[in-house]
């Protein structure tokens, strides 16, 4: 059957814009300029006979034809890739390709990785450290696991980790001139944060913590910020203050007795967000995404960090 199409590259630029409502954001998407993108879609206006944008100042809108078009082509491209992914099965059908957070990934998956590889010697697995949400239509990425409250929209996300925070430390501050026993000793000692763990919303913090504690009148805000959870446990080792850890992230090195717990176990603070398995539902039944899942169940089982019921309950 013969096929009348327009231009690909017409037809890819009007999705994009049309999904983000915008030529700018479809220009960075798609790797070429504004004007590009404008000069395809018009290309595409004139071979259709057909207005598809209303261009507004600082803002586009979607015509009733672009409107009745746009889901049509975006689920057209996504068969498209499914089609090119088929294509390069036989190629990349031995790589399994995990997105994950860089301290997560560093910390928990990659010093278990090798027991992965003893299971299912079938598959290389390629780690993409991001802390970006993978794009599973576009990047090639297999599995994702992502911290968070788990509102991945269009995705199947399976709460893997309970997240249990906790003060960790030096062995030497707990023994110091002023040695950690309490939660009020906080006070005489340099809290260190994460940066995207600032906002009340984002993760939990040093505040969330301590009012959990019941210490008041400490300013959970002072002390050095960093970029990364593992940067922050690194620095706690190293004994330039107290770091809050995710239980997941620490339990390496209070094994090894680089970091310590000064507060009895009693006094944590578990919270609603959870280290979540994310990956599209369509690929539930892939071979790879079935041995990782049932591998990285069964290694949270045996490790030290408990695995979490979906509902909730710890």
């Amino acid at each position: 059957m013969h096929r009348r199409l327009p231009p690909l590259n017409s037809l890819r630029a009007f999705e994009a814009a049309g999904r983000h409502l915008s030529f700018k954001k479809a220009a960075e998407e798609l790797h070429v300029t504004p004007a590009a993108i404008s000069q395809q879609v018009k290309a595409l206006e004139e071979y259709c006979g057909v207005e598809l944008f209303r261009r507004l100042t600082r803002a586009l809108q979607l015509t009733e034809a672009g409107r009745a078009a746009l889901p049509l082509l975006r689920e057209g491209f996504d068969r498209l890739a499914d089609g090119a992914r088929a294509l390069q099965a036989g190629r990349r059908g031995a790589i399994l390709t995990v997105s994950v957070a860089p301290s997560f990934g560093a910390k928990w998956l990659v010093p278990r990785l090798d027991r992965f590889r003893e299971s299912y010697p079938q598959y290389d697995v390629r780690i993409d450290a991001t802390d970006r949400l993978a794009d599973f239509s576009g990047d090639d990425v297999d599995v994702a696991l992502r911290y968070g409250r788990g509102n991945y929209p269009g995705l199947r996300a399976e709460c893997l980790l309970t997240d249990v925070v906790y003060p960790v430390c030096s062995p030497k501050l707990v023994k110091g001139d002023r040695p950690l026993r309490r939660p009020e000793d906080l006070r005489h000692h340099t809290l260190l944060h994460v940066d995207w763990q600032m906002e009340e919303e984002a993760a939990p913090n040093w505040r969330m913590w301590l009012r959990a504690a019941g210490v008041e009148g400490l300013d959970a805000s002072r002390g050095p910020r960093f970029s990364a959870d593992s940067m922050a446990v690194e620095a706690a080792a190293e004994g330039h203050g107290v770091a809050l850890a995710s239980e997941a992230l620490a339990e390496g090195d209070l094994k090894t007795g680089r970091l310590v717990r000064p507060f009895p176990p009693s006094i944590r603070q578990a919270t609603m967000f959870c280290y979540y398995l994310v990956y599209p539902g369509v690929r539930a039944g892939d071979a790879k995404v079935t041995c990782f899942r049932d591998w990285i169940l069964a290694e949270i089982g045996g490790s030290d960090a408990q695995p979490r019921d979906p509902s909730g309950q710890s």
